[in-house]
């Protein structure tokens, strides 16, 4: 099952003021859902979107017991207005990196997106969408491959001494 997390309405980051916000509740909930995660940003300013970087702030590395994306396997993807890059891709890696989720080897950068989609929304065949499917199918691939290993695979030397 997919899902999709969209943050129109949510707050900027401001250091836990707005933590009951109801987008907040519900990205938590999302991140604690799944067993897997998309990012995909646009590239502005040479960098991920502010709204991106705004969601990924909210993350808790922690919330009581629950680490919401340790050990989660994650896909990164961006989309530019202009050439080829992948400022935005390398960044959310950094990120996932830190968030303690098993960043796929593999990631896509669509350049000149306006040019890729179809009046209707739909992505046109193209070797952009053939990369974006094997990123996903990858995606799926590390999801299967680790689902049953996370905790091995998470397990700390610091966390179990000072438990």
């Amino acid at each position: 099952m997919v899902r999709f997390f969209n943050p129109k309405g949510g707050p900027l980051f401001d250091n836990n003021e707005s933590k009951n916000h109801p987008k907040l509740k519900e990205l938590r909930e999302l991140l604690v859902w799944s067993e897997g995660q998309v990012w995909f940003s646009s590239e502005i300013h040479g960098n991920m979107s502010g709204v991106m970087k705004t969601q990924i702030d909210w993350i808790l590395l922690s919330a009581g017991a629950v680490r919401p994306t340790q050990g989660k396997a994650l896909a990164v993807m961006q989309v530019t207005g202009g050439s080829q890059s992948f400022n935005a891709v390398n960044n959310l890696r950094v990120l996932g990196r830190w968030m303690r989720m098993l960043t796929i080897p593999n990631q896509s950068s669509v350049a000149k997106a306006y040019n890729e989609f179809e009046e209707n929304g739909q992505m046109k065949d193209s070797a952009y969408r053939d990369r974006i499917v094997d990123v996903m199918e990858e995606l799926m691939r590390f999801t299967y491959l680790t689902r049953d290993d996370k905790s091995f695979l998470v397990d700390r030397y610091s966390e179990r001494k000072n438990s």
